[in-house]
């Protein structure tokens, strides 16, 4: 057999048609939906991406690995332990992978007989490239048993989709640089604006219609769909589509403009913990199926061990289950609740069960945050209201089951998380190493954040001794 392993970074699952979403944005993943397998509710237990995608290779949840940040200088993988490639390598299959984790963290490049760095002269790793890099390979080793990852980033910022990829997703005549239309004022002027002016305003120009940057994203979503239809047509053309294990998977979602996080992906909401996780074995799994219940991204390393028909050392501990009996219809999903995580640009716990999502922040870095917040997801699937001061037992209960499960799972250990808090989060850090080089503090920044301050700084900056 073969496995195809994909991450869609950044991609939101409620942004596909197969997730409910109305506009053309996903028609080939949609049909690859309706070929195999999607769980509605699978969540990235671990945000952002170098969390996430380690938990997804170890099937060990940020607790446990210790990492639970995001381009933090304080975070290292041990060698020894579960790492799905070097695990597969072992067993017969010859494993490679197109992506540039590796630019962030060394071990992912771990176990790969041939790592392709998709990182070139462009600033944008664009699917292009990764297909461009991919599909010599898929035909020099398609008569081997393979494990094949590759990394799609085209639903990250900077959103810059070909032109024609715009147009079914923004009003035709309207002009995203209308000087009366003030939906930008909230983006241009909260404390993240000195990082995304730099990472995406600038290459978008003096957007102010915050509509056409959400055009941009499922402009760029649709893109991505036609490089994934080029790589299916690959394998279908190759004769390796019956016996391969097809598994795409987001590895966190995007805010888009919700909750005050504007085209980023922190915050434990829906929108970016929820993600999509399809996949499609023809030999194995009957089309069409649609799994409700709880499942999570560490779920996915037992899953791919067990279709290769490889076992896990039994002294080795991990937190991810075997998604088989789920899809098999055996059990509704692999958890009752899943413990959320994340601390890169603010600090957060959260537990989210079939109904309910209790969040607590210990740092909100940039953003306004409560301490505690709970939604009911059955009324309140976008997370308007906050319930933690109407139903103070429901959050006192979700709280003690939080403080226990981390307590439980830390035992003498110390958590990492207060420890990255002991330094500074990594993108508050970062916020501040670039205001202290335009001459700004960021306790008055962060007092009064507006982008004419910073604008002029820089400005200044440039005309003077700092150029």
């Amino acid at each position: 057999m073969n496995i195809v392993f994909i991450s869609l970074d950044t991609l939101r699952a409620s942004r596909l048609g197969c997730y409910g979403y109305t506009k053309p944005t996903s028609p080939y993943i949609d049909r690859i939906a309706s070929e195999g397998v999607l769980f509605e509710r699978a969540y990235a237990a671990d945000i952002p991406t170098e969390a996430a995608h380690t938990g997804i290779f170890t099937g060990k949840l940020g607790i446990h690995t210790g990492i639970v940040s995001h381009g933090s200088s304080l975070t290292h993988l041990a060698k020894s332990g579960t790492w799905l490639p070097e695990l597969l390598r072992r067993e017969g299959f010859t494993t490679a992978a197109v992506d540039n984790l590796y630019q962030l963290k060394e071990w992912f490049a771990r176990g790969y007989r041939y790592y392709i760095n998709s990182v070139g002269g462009q600033r944008h790793i664009d699917g292009s490239t990764v297909n461009a890099l991919a599909f010599p390979w898929i035909r020099e080793h398609k008569q081997e048993p393979f494990f094949l990852f590759l990394h799609y980033w085209d639903a990250h910022t900077p959103y810059l989709p070909p032109k024609e990829y715009v147009t079914p997703f923004y009003e035709q005549g309207r002009d995203p640089y209308d000087p009366a239309n003030r939906s930008m004022d909230g983006a241009y002027n909260h404390p993240a604006y000195p990082f995304f002016k730099h990472h995406h305003y600038e290459h978008l120009g003096p957007v102010t219609d915050s509509d056409y940057i959400d055009a941009l994203y499922d402009a760029e979503v649709r893109y991505l769909d036609d490089r994934l239809q080029e790589l299916d047509q690959l394998l279908i053309q190759e004769g390796l589509y019956e016996d391969t294990l097809l598994v795409l998977f987001g590895d966190h979602g995007e805010s888009l403009t919700e909750h005050g996080i504007y085209w980023d992906h922190c915050g434990l909401y829906e929108t970016t913990v929820r993600v999509p996780v399809i996949m499609r074995w023809p030999k194995r799994i009957a089309p069409g199926k649609r799994i409700g219940g709880l499942v999570q991204h560490v779920d996915l390393m037992p899953t791919v061990m067990e279709a290769a028909g490889l076992s896990l050392n039994p002294a080795e501990r991990i937190d991810g289950l075997s998604l088989w009996p789920v899809i098999d219809g055996a059990q509704e999903g692999t958890q009752e609740r899943i413990y959320l995580s994340e601390c890169a640009w603010q600090a957060s716990r959260g537990i989210v069960t079939r109904d309910y999502k209790f969040i607590q922040t210990l740092d909100s870095g940039p953003y306004l945050r409560p301490m505690r917040e709970l939604f009911d997801l059955r009324t309140d699937a976008e997370e308007n209201v906050n319930l933690a001061e109407q139903l103070v037992e429901h959050a006192d209960r979700f709280e003690r089951q939080l403080a226990d499960w981390v307590q439980q799972q830390l035992g003498e250990r110390r958590d990492p998380m207060r420890a990255q808090l002991e330094v500074g989060l990594p993108f508050r850090n970062r916020i501040q190493q670039i205001l202290q080089q335009y001459g700004l503090s960021w306790d008055a920044w962060i007092k009064c954040p507006q982008r004419e301050i910073f604008d002029e700084a820089v400005v200044r900056y440039r005309d003077g001794a700092g150029r």
